[in-house]
Parts: structure tokens; sequence; C-alpha cells
């Protein structure tokens, strides 16, 4: 029973591990493209994916309750996503992803009222821990606010995860409504068709092969992003998942060693410790 408690939890890691795989690659698309032509190539190529797999199957409509959250968390999702790749492209990652982990204690205070959870000892001291291994490691270059800071990016950054926050309960509500598949289709149907309005006024071509690709990959990653994540809501509580989503430091410090040669200090095996702890803390579930 235990492994099958625990199932949720690992499918929402990969889930994770693909997002913040996508978040590099659209940090590279927005500061070559723009956010705007970012975000719209990564939604149509996003859009012509997901059509591929959800039409054939000859789905129902979507309709009352159902469509109505699909419109609402795709509406939040567009603001949520631009805010967050602009803010990328003016402050360091690192900044950016310790400005973002609000979010899961946010979600945590969410779920009893929105969801009606009962939140147990358990959760909140998981997000206590997930938190602290951010703090750790980002801390210092989290609170360097000074006359360089560009107080527009982190403004941007901030609001964007307050967003995200509400975006995880209704993550779970949605789950609870429709397949991961479905999910996937709309979202990302309905987001592109808001960033057509944009289309006449700022929309230009990807400029080669490599942007091209980018757009390619990075709705690739998003979409199995997002259908991981629907499925792990599907199956567990908000409160025992919101731990996971600092897993994504984790990929981001493992990532930037891989790929672009960046040390691993001491304060990142220490954060990251404290983060591990506390994703297993949640998986125990209870309320000791």
């Amino acid at each position: 029973m235990k492994k099958v408690a625990q199932y949720p939890m690992l499918i929402a890691t990969l889930g994770i591990l693909l997002f913040s795989m996508m978040d590099a690659v659209m940090k590279g698309q927005a500061l070559a493209m723009g956010t705007y032509n970012a975000m719209f190539w990564r939604m149509a190529m996003g859009a012509l994916i997901v059509a591929v797999l959800y039409l054939p199957t000859k789905p129902t409509p979507a309709s009352g309750k159902v469509l109505k959250i699909h419109l609402v968390r795709a509406a939040l999702t567009a603001v949520m996503a631009y805010l967050f790749f602009f803010g990328l492209t003016r402050i360091p990652l690192a900044q950016a992803i310790g400005l973002s982990f609000i979010a899961p204690i946010i979600t945590l205070f969410l779920a009893a009222p929105i969801l009606g959870e009962r939140i147990g000892a358990n959760a909140k001291l998981a997000a206590v821990l997930g938190f602290g291994g951010v703090m750790v490691v980002v801390g210092g270059e989290l609170m360097a606010v000074d006359s360089d800071s560009d107080l527009l990016g982190m403004s941007a950054v901030l609001v964007s995860a307050v967003m995200y926050a509400f975006n995880l309960v209704l993550q779970r509500m949605q789950a609870l409504m429709a397949r991961p598949l479905e999910i996937a289709f709309y979202q990302n149907s309905i987001v592109f068709l808001m960033l057509l309005v944009g289309v006449p006024f700022a929309v230009s071509w990807p400029a080669g092969a490599m942007q091209w690709g980018g757009a390619m990959l990075a709705a690739a990653l998003a979409v199995g992003s997002l259908m991981l994540m629907s499925l792990a809501y599907r199956q567990a509580e908000a409160q025992r998942l919101v731990a996971i989503e600092y897993t994504a430091f984790i990929w981001a410090a493992t990532l930037g060693w891989w790929f672009f040669d960046e040390a691993v200090t001491a304060r990142t095996l220490l954060g990251t410790g404290l983060i591990v702890l506390g994703c297993l803390v949640s998986a125990r579930g209870g309320s000791r």
C-alpha cells in the first residue's frame, strides 16, 4: 500500500523534471525571440501535438463546469507564464527560482478553504523543509536587492508565483474532472487562441532551425509535464504534492552542472538534502 500511495509523488517528480527542462529552453527562446513570440510558438506547437493525440479519440466536447475550469485555468496560465518568462529575461535564474517558490506555501493555505483538504502536520513540515532548502542555496541572491536590481523583473516573477499557487489548486480540481490528455488539449488550445490576439502587432517567424526546434522541444516538454502532473493530482491531494515543486531546484542545479559546467557547492548539496527530506516527509502522509 505504501508503494501505491507514493506513486503519484513519483509521477509528479518526473513532471517537475520535464517542466524544469522546459523553463531552461524557454529562457533561451525568450531571450532570442522575445517573451511573446517564445510563448506563441510554443503554444502553437503544443496545440498541434495534443490535437494529433486527442482528436482521433473522438472525444465528447467539454461543457458546463468542466469547460469553465478549462477556461479559467487556461486564462490564468497564459498570464502567469508570460509574467514568469518575462521575469526570466530580466533577473538571474537562481533569483527567479527562489522568488517563485513562495507558491507551494501559498497553495498549502489555499488547499483547505478551496479544496476542503485537512492540512496535516507532515504537509506543513514538508513545505517548511523544502522552502528552507531553497533559501539555503539562493537566499543570498534572493535578498540581493540594490540599485542594480531589476525590480520590474522581480515583481513579475512574484505576481506569477501567486498566480501559480492558485493554478496548483485548480490543477487538483481539474484533474478530478477530466483526463490528462483532455486537460492538455484544452489548456494548449485555449492559451494559443488567446495569444492570437497579439499576432497582428507582435508575432514574427522563428529565425532558423534552432528557434523552430526550441519551440517544438519546449512544447513537447510542456505537454508531457502537464499530463504527468494532471495524472498525479488526480491520485493525490494537493497538500501532499506541493512539496514536490521544490525538486525543480534539484533539477535546475543538476542540469546546470551537466550542460553548463556550473559548480555544485556545499550550500547546494545541503539545500538539496533539505528538499529531499521534505519530499520524504510528505510521502509519509498522515498527521504525525
